[in-house]
């Protein structure tokens, strides 16, 4: 047995220093085994949800322990006001009181608001033609708008064809599937109508500004939290729904959203590049001093005119602690804290565009390090050494120019068929995937010529009857039909110039790791292995001896 007890002691020796290395390749460059940390509890957007959720799995290896529950970002600010929580997550900022004449404060507590990560607000739907799924539906503002607040009830409606290039729709009731609580997601989307669309929004909210709670009416389903709204139109039942999630949900799912309209003519996708080209046009609070710094005013990203551009796109916000003496935080909570956002601001913001969302540029990057130095402020014995934007590894940057955004500059341009009077795009173009310039029927019998005049391309959607959905004419396929688009040409800051593929292979879902699917890992687990065969192999001989050297006793 003391042999035994010998080699397990062999290997926890061994497999320690093994461990550390595996925790050192997400947390900061600085030595971590003088660094102490506490676990530290949020709540909050569901908006923002799986990729805080990657970040909190990724820094569990070193050490930091994170939880995190949904719930809303009222519910978010709500517990971060109360005192129950150690950071919050949210779309929107405090309002004073809220849209229900509730108070909607911090409650006097010190706080600051840092960006955490980009995304575009998404509209998937379920909607089928003779049990086949759309896949490439395009909606301009103006009919999502009447949607959602009722005045368009039924996919035939020639709004959502004229959006469609004159494509049928089966006559099938619309079912919108909103939140039920309070939600950032609700926030950024009434924000945008009532900015975009006041004609059509406040006449039916009853008066102006945004809404964290979506007023429900006529079909419309409520559903609490992001992923029971995709779940709720992904579902069997779910035939004729439409809702609005973070583009993370739908992509994730591999589940079709809405092609928008923009401002130059082109029904576009909230890809990471296209929400990076937006927020080109937004603004930020910059003013220190102001109980909205660094909270985003969207009003000219809506209006965006390049064609690249996903109009409803905008960012979120963590809400972090900074009085000196605020009840709950220690110095070990604010380290965990500090690192936690050092790491989600960096490295993990390469992980945002596979899981939807967009990672934050330079200058919001800065300005959350501006606010993480809080902290220290607060408690000086937190550690910043080497925590700042020249060790940050964010896929945004260009080299260290503020007013640049590489992601935005070498975003691809649209597909010629996603311009308004063309297309729509190929039938069978999923979420994320590059735009082809195949054209739809126009009617219930034909197709309609191609924008250039040529004949009509094959990869087309099955004809429908309007009415009854039934399948008239199937699908041809075209075996020689191009693939995608092929690209567009672009100078990068070198003035070198390149043609750019339709989609960049970022564009794609690809595997991302965990904090338990690193090299190292693989090495400890090696390790554990060889010592457990050694062990196997010198018990018996071990416990042989031991029985030998036992003396008999008389009588047994």
């Amino acid at each position: 047995m003391r042999a035994l007890l010998s080699l397990l002691v062999a290997a926890a020796c061994l497999i320690a220093p093994v461990g550390f290395a595996a925790a050192s390749t997400v947390g900061p460059a600085t030595p971590a085994l003088r660094t102490t940390y506490a676990q530290i509890e949020g709540t909050g957007s569901t908006w923002s949800e799986l990729i805080v959720q990657q970040w909190i799995a990724d820094v569990d290896a070193n050490g930091m322990k994170v939880v995190y529950t949904g719930g809303g970002s009222s519910k978010g600010r709500k517990d971060f006001a109360q005192g129950s929580t150690d950071f919050a997550i949210s779309e929107i900022p405090y309002q004073g009181t809220d849209e229900q004449g509730n108070a909607d404060t911090s409650n006097g507590r010190q706080f600051a608001y840092l960006p955490i990560v980009a995304g575009g607000t998404a509209f998937t739907y379920q909607l089928k033609i003779g049990g086949q799924q759309v896949k490439n539906l395009r909606l301009s503002g103006e009919t999502i708008a009447k949607i959602f607040t009722n005045q368009i009830t039924n996919w035939n409606d020639p709004a959502i064809a004229a959006d469609n290039n004159g494509r049928a729709f089966p006559s099938l009731p619309i079912t919108p599937v909103v939140r039920s609580d309070g939600s950032g997601t609700t926030a950024q989307f009434t924000l945008w109508m009532d900015k975009s669309y006041p004609s059509i929004w406040r006449p039916f909210y009853g008066k102006s500004g945004l809404t964290s709670y979506y007023p429900r009416q006529g079909r419309a389903i409520g559903q609490a939290g992001s992923d029971q709204v995709m779940n709720t139109i992904a579902g069997f039942a779910g035939n004729g729904t439409i809702g609005y999630v973070e583009y993370s949900y739908p992509l994730n799912k591999d589940y079709p959203v809405v092609k928008v309209l923009n401002k130059a003519g082109y029904y576009v996708e909230p890809t990471q590049y296209n929400t990076a080209v937006a927020l080109t046009k937004a603004q930020i609070n910059q003013d220190p001093n102001s109980p909205l710094y660094l909270t985003q005013i969207l009003d000219n990203v809506y209006t965006n005119a390049d064609p690249r551009a996903y109009p409803i796109s905008s960012y979120s916000y963590m809400i972090i602690p900074t009085g000196s003496t605020d009840p709950r935080m220690t110095t070990a909570k604010r380290q965990t804290l500090a690192d936690f956002m050092y790491y989600s601001l960096c490295a993990g913001q390469t992980k945002a565009g596979p899981y939807g969302y967009s990672p934050l540029p330079l200058n919001l990057v800065q300005a959350g390090f501006d606010q993480i130095a809080k902290l220290k402020t607060a408690d000086p014995a937190v550690d910043l050494t080497s925590r700042d934007v020249k060790s940050c590894n964010n896929p945004t940057f260009d080299g260290k120019n503020l007013s640049k955004n590489k992601l935005a500059q070498i975003a691809p341009q649209p597909a010629a068929c996603d311009k308004t009077g063309a297309g729509p795009c190929g039938y069978d173009t999923g979420t994320n995937q590059p735009s082809t310039d195949g054209q739809q029927p126009t009617d219930g019998t034909s197709q309609a010529p191609a924008a250039d005049g040529t004949s009509p391309p094959t990869d087309t959607a099955p004809v429908v009857d309007s009415t009854t959905g039934e399948v008239v004419q199937a699908a041809p396929v075209d075996p020689a039909a191009p693939a995608a688009d092929t690209g567009t040409t672009t100078t990068d800051t070198t003035g070198t110039t390149a043609t750019q593929p339709q989609a960049a292979a970022a564009d794609f879902p690809v595997p991302t790791e965990l904090a338990a699917a690193r090299p190292a890992d693989t090495k400890t687990f090696s390790w554990v292995a060889a010592l457990l065969l050694v062990a196997l192999v010198l018990m018996p001989g071990v416990m042989a001896t031991k029985l030998r050297r036992r003396p008999v006793r008389r009588g047994q």
